[in-house]
């Protein structure tokens, strides 16, 4: 038997994940059944969702166990098919495991053209991210032009191409992020009417008000904490905020109490929506259609910060918590040339 290698949780993480949370361990290369193939992994997801996986805890996506592999989107490329739906050689992608090659349904795979763009790109723009992006801001968030549409985690994979779209729905864009670098990117080259240094912010309040002179119409937050605090205020009547993410509390071993701000939806008549991406599966390709669009436009540009080998995977998945990342995070496991 051939061997490969893969990433199982080695422990549950107490606050922010480590290192000896994971554990890198070979294993015999799997083979397809009828109706799976063996694919290779060429680029791995690694997204802040994952840390909830690491817990004991009911959640949208099923925990983890102990010992078990992890579980990630992949783009990768089909060494052997046992199914009508893939050929040798074809770039698809789905979730599969943290593993140099893992065998799946093919049925739940989907085929990634690689003259749309980069195939890295089915992880980022034209994957799950913006897909997010596309349908957050647009189903729940519902921009109209002349809108304050404040984006935190702004320099992320999904904030990044909300702030974008936002915009082009005619919107004032205000971001959020934690480095002058990810401030220059989001005004110089993205088009944010202004950017919050949150890092570097004595008084977030002030800045958002200085930011915001007319009040905030949409709110898509990515990270909640003291940044949706600063946000809350300012909600105009009549304002939509999407929750898409909370990365602010995921490490937390006490989750502070609340909500503390509910009056303030008396007065503005705000909507507050969580959005999960799962409930737009069957809109998936027209969110891809519009989003292919713009990027080949120019309309919307993105970033990606590649980490290089499988070896380094639980070091791009603990720098999401540093901030290291400008646009989308991946790892690249093997070489694609073609």
């Amino acid at each position: 038997m051939e061997e490969t290698r893969q990433w199982q949780l080695a422990s549950r993480p107490v606050g922010e994940p480590t290192h000896n949370n994971f554990e890198l361990v070979t294993v015999d290369r799997p083979e397809p059944d009828n109706g799976e193939v063996l694919v290779e992994t060429l680029y791995q997801s690694v997204d802040p969702y994952m840390r909830g996986r690491m817990r004991d805890a009911e959640s949208y996506a099923e925990p983890w166990d102990v010992g078990d592999p992890m579980k990630a989107s992949v783009v990768g490329e089909v060494l052997e098919s046992n199914s009508g739906r893939f050929a040798e050689g074809d770039i698809v992608t789905g979730d599969l495991l943290w593993a140099e090659h893992a065998v799946a349904d093919a049925n739940e795979l989907q085929r990634v053209n690689p003259d749309h763009g980069p195939i890295s790109t089915a992880l980022g723009v034209l994957g799950m991210p913006g897909v997010t992006a596309y349908w957050g801001l647009n189903d729940v968030g519902d921009p109209k032009p002349g809108d304050t549409v404040v984006v935190s985690a702004a320099a992320g994979a999904v904030g990044s191409v909300v702030g974008q779209l936002a915009r082009l729905a005619g919107a004032r864009v205000v971001g959020t992020a934690g480095s002058e670098a990810k401030i220059n990117w989001l005004t110089d080259d993205l088009g944010f009417d202004a950017a919050i240094n949150y890092k570097e912010t004595d008084d977030l309040s002030a800045a958002i008000d200085e930011a915001c002179p007319d009040g905030v119409d949409v709110y898509f937050d990515n990270v909640g904490g003291p940044i949706t605090d600063a946000v809350w205020p300012r909600l105009n009547v009549d304002a939509r905020v999407a929750v898409c993410g909370q990365i602010a509390l995921y490490n937390a071993t006490e989750v502070p109490t609340g909500p503390r701000k509910l009056a303030k939806l008396i007065e503005s008549r705000a909507t507050v929506q969580g959005l999960l991406v799962s409930d737009y599966q069957p809109r998936w390709g027209e969110a891809l259609e519009r989003l292919s669009t713009f990027v080949q436009n120019g309309d919307v540009q993105y970033r990606e910060n590649v980490v290089e080998g499988f070896e380094n995977a639980p070091d791009a998945f603990l720098g999401l918590f540093e901030g290291d990342n400008i646009g989308k995070q991946l790892v690249q496991v093997a070489e694609y040339d073609r």
